[in-house]
């Protein structure tokens, strides 16, 4: 599951709010084990995510670089490679 939480910060353009909301779905998912939580535990799962998607934010904001922002569309390329170089060019669409 956290294989699909991606880096967020240092990107232009920034992440967005619907990319960090899914990065703290995955990480909560992690945690809990649950994929879609029962009734009874949804209301905690649901305040799980908003809480730690509300602190992905303030992270996000408050992190400073001198570095230059990385292209997203660069580092999908890169991720493309690696991943046809770990796992041959025969991948699945």
């Amino acid at each position: 599951m956290c294989r699909n939480i991606r880096t967020l910060f240092n990107f232009e353009p920034p992440a967005t709010e619907q990319e960090i909301r899914d990065a703290s779905l995955q990480f909560i998912r992690k945690l809990s084990g649950f994929t879609v939580p029962s009734k009874a535990n949804t209301e905690a799962f649901d305040r799980a995510v908003e809480e730690v998607a509300a602190t992905a934010r303030t992270l996000i904001q408050s992190l400073v670089t001198t570095a230059e922002p990385r292209d997203r569309a660069i580092e999908a390329q890169r991720a493309k490679a690696r991943s046809a170089e770990r796992f041959g060019n025969n991948q699945r669409a």
